[in-house]
């Protein structure tokens, strides 16, 4: 009996690490955030300051 009660255990140790990888593996492959939609944006006013003349020809 006792020994049934620790293959249980063992099991379900071992599936809960198997879950516990297989979701830390669907949540890495569907992470949503994309950064070049955040901070992509293109040269701002500094930048027009700095070209201004190269951007005038």
């Amino acid at each position: 009996m006792q020994s049934m009660e620790l293959t249980l255990r063992s099991l379900r140790r071992r599936l809960a690490v198997l879950v516990a990888r297989g979701l830390a593996l669907i949540e890495g492959v569907s992470h949503p955030y994309r950064p070049e939609l955040h901070y992509m944006r293109g040269p701002g006013p500094k930048w027009r300051a700095r070209h201004q003349a190269a951007l005038r020809d």
